[in-house]
């Protein structure tokens, strides 16, 4: 009904009420074991093995009382039927048959923000009011997991390098399992592996090239899951410039033969500016053999900048190389995203000119927006480590933006960045030694951010407009700043700085190339440009930084550090987003009414946040609004994420090949460090429309 128009032509949004009032009270509640008391409710979880004893002993029954009463007195409903059916589904304590519930969201709430604190009793008040009241939602692996005592790890989402050698390559599909038993997803480099016919030991026609090692990864990741609870899920990362990039793209065509192609396994290609200008050119490309780069210039491939280096190269006779067409390359690209969606993009050199860590990027993560950077490890014949490098490990959560600008948008930067903090610092990924070595060292952090399109349209304005780009500019310097303020904060409450602060653009003088130059010089805008933006700031009492407020963070940093190497990256915010209510992430809605298929369960019907009957014109899905705005909105906000974010391209089913690459040139041009999903709108199949039905599109 909640997707059929009513009598008057209007959208019911009431039906979706009577929906989650209907589950809760036919299905959620006598299916709830109940308690008596919190101490019997409480005891009872931890007797029987559903809660973890230690993180509960932290604290004494009489504030566990008042905790609980705090939690539930915050008076929490689901705004939307799907909200509630995903709560209820994916993250909600059940017994051990599943038959019955164990917590509410209050509860699982107070569980998370309990562990998060590790015994501080303010900061869990604090944790527990930003996620009841809706302001910051932890990732799913963070919301699922903490405070159970059968659970997987606390963390979104790993990365890790392989080298050309076999004892690398061992660690990486060893990797994959241990971290997807743990309910990460897991991306992998392959740029570094020498390409199909390379020699091995001066034996020409010896290498099988890197399809291989992605058919291993796709098993490993199919047999490893946390629990049943969430599937493997992997991703691969190649350099544009290796010699098996077309094969890499072809594993994912429709009409793949099965020895090569790849269902589940996500791909990624690695971008440098050189291969624009090439294409631009009209010019060949040249993809260089991983083996001869490193034996010749003395580092993996992927540590190569192509850019600066492609002319050595290139002139180089020891390093061999095969020539393809640049713009056949983009073609091809293009092709296979219209089939499969992917590859996903990474822009090179984009992201490592925004990078402030000392080091080169050289891939992301399953879903495009963490960058950081890594250090190779090395082995022995025994697979033991001769030197343990740096991986990478997502410690993610999200604000919602129209809660957070509701509240007090500096303190809930600030509960955010120390909750994702704590996950950093409870997290022992004693598996895989070069993830742990650098969560330990780094601890680096993405606090992302949600419904900006519902918060626009809340407050009258349309997404992509001046006013929004306006915005989602100053909001996303204001949590900039308040983001490194409380990670100068931590550590200075440490006493100590992320591991490599002091070879950091954070580190440098002021005045010369450090990393907040832009910000207290003038280069960067720090007032709205628009009157009605100004004007939105100061009814929601936000204060937006200054550039004195720049130049006192910046002498609090280079006196104290930051605690957090990273700090920023924005995430899809798929299921969190439902729970939250809130539009995903920072990019468009899809559709007014989206509609979800839940397998057996059938269709379910999900509205946009804060939309009503008189609002909608400001609620145009993605496809409508088109890809240029959204790419303007991923500019303006990019500039004050450190990391990436993750931003999927909608077009509609009129698109070509050459649209496609328009779009991808127009995003590298605007300083896109990366690019996630492409989305082709379906054509609705003729008489499958219904009559009266808001969301038709098939």
């Amino acid at each position: 009904m909640l997707n059929l128009y009513g009598s008057d032509g209007r959208i019911q949004f009431d039906k979706d009420r009577d929906a989650v009032r209907a589950f809760i009270t036919t299905h959620v509640d006598p299916n709830t074991k109940r308690f008596g008391s919190t101490a019997e409710r409480l005891q009872y979880l931890i007797d029987h093995d559903y809660y973890e004893r230690a993180v509960f002993e932290q604290y004494s029954p009489e504030f566990l009382d008042t905790f609980y009463a705090r939690a539930a007195g915050l008076g929490h409903e689901f705004a939307t039927f799907v909200g509630a059916f995903k709560f209820y589904r994916s993250y909600a304590l059940r017994s051990f048959d599943g038959a019955t519930y164990l917590e509410d969201f209050t509860q699982r709430a107070a569980a998370v923000a309990l562990a998060l604190a590790a015994g501080n009793e303010e900061e869990a008040e604090r944790f527990l009011d930003e996620i009841v009241l809706g302001r910051f939602q932890p990732a799913t692996p963070t919301f699922l997991n903490l405070g159970k005592a059968q659970r997987g790890e606390a963390v979104s989402c790993f990365l890790v390098r392989i080298e050309d050698n076999m004892e690398s390559i061992a660690r990486g599909i060893n990797a994959a399992l241990q971290l997807s038993k743990r309910g990460g997803g897991v991306a992998l480099l392959l740029s570094n592996l020498r390409e199909e016919g390379a020699p091995i030991k001066h034996i020409e026609n010896q290498s099988s090239g890197v399809v291989p090692v992605m058919k291993l990864l796709e098993d490993s990741f199919s047999y490893a899951n946390q629990l049943g609870a969430r599937q493997g899920a992997g991703a691969v990362y190649l350099s544009a410039h290796h010699p098996d990039i077309l094969k890499f793209l072809d594993t994912k065509r429709e009409n793949a033969d099965e020895k090569i192609r790849i269902k589940s396994l996500a791909l990624g290609v690695v971008i440098p500016d050189i291969t624009f200008q090439l294409a631009k050119e009209r010019k060949p490309m040249a993809l260089f053999s991983p083996y001869d780069v490193e034996r010749v210039m003395g580092v993996p491939f992927a540590d190569v900048d192509i850019t600066a280096h492609y002319d050595e190269m290139l002139a180089d006779e020891r390093i061999r190389r095969t020539m393809i067409d640049a713009r056949a390359l983009f073609t091809t690209i293009a092709e296979v995203q219209f089939e499969s969606g992917y590859p996903y993009l990474l822009f090179a050199d984009n992201a490592n000119r925004a990078n402030p860590i000392d080091g080169r990027i050289t891939m992301s993560n399953l879903c495009s927006e963490i960058l950081q950077v890594q250090e190779p490890s090395t082995y022995n014949t025994d697979l033991s480590y001769a030197h343990v490098g740096r991986d990478i490990s997502c410690n993610l959560g999200s604000l919602n933006i129209a809660k957070a600008m509701d509240g007090d948008l500096a303190a809930s930067v600030r509960s955010a960045i120390r909750a994702l903090t704590a996950v950093s610092e409870a997290t022992r990924i004693d598996s895989v030694p070069s993830i742990r070595r650098a969560n330990d060292e780094g601890h680096a952090i993405g606090l992302g951010q949600m419904n900006l399109h519902g918060f626009l349209a809340r407050e009258g304005i349309m997404y992509g407009s001046p006013e929004a780009l306006d915005f989602t500019n100053c909001y996303f310097m204001a949590v900039a700043y308040h983001a490194y303020r409380a990670s100068n904060e931590l550590a200075r409450e440490r006493g100590r700085a992320f591991g490599g602060f002091e070879r950091s653009a954070y580190a440098k003088p002021a005045g010369a190339g450090n990393y907040f130059d832009r910000y207290v010089n003038g280069t960067e805008t720090l007032e709205p440009r628009t009157s009605a933006v100004r004007e939105l700031f100061a009814r929601f009492g936000v204060t937006l930084p200054t550039a004195a407020d720049w130049a006192d963070l910046q002498r609090a940093v280079l006196q104290s550090g930051l605690y957090n190497q990273n700090l920023q990256a924005v995430p899809p915010t798929g299921s969190i987003s439902y729970i939250n209510h809130a539009t995903s992430s920072i990019h468009p809605i899809a559709s007014k009414i989206e509609i979800r298929k839940e397998g057996k369960i059938g269709r379910m019907y999900y509205p946009a946040p804060y939309m009503t009957n008189e609002n909608l014109d400001l609620y145009q899905d993605a496809y409508a609004i088109g890809w240029k705005a959204i790419i303007d909105t991923y500019a303006e906000a990019s500039r004050h994420v450190d990391q990436g974010l993750s931003l999927t391209l909608f077009f509609p089913d009129t698109a070509t090949t050459r649209d496609i690459n328009k779009a991808q040139i127009y995003a590298w041009r605007k300083g896109i460090k990366t690019l996630y999903y492409i989305r082709i709108r379906q054509q609705a199949l003729e008489g499958t429309e219904v009559a009266g039905c808001v969301s038709c599109m098939l």
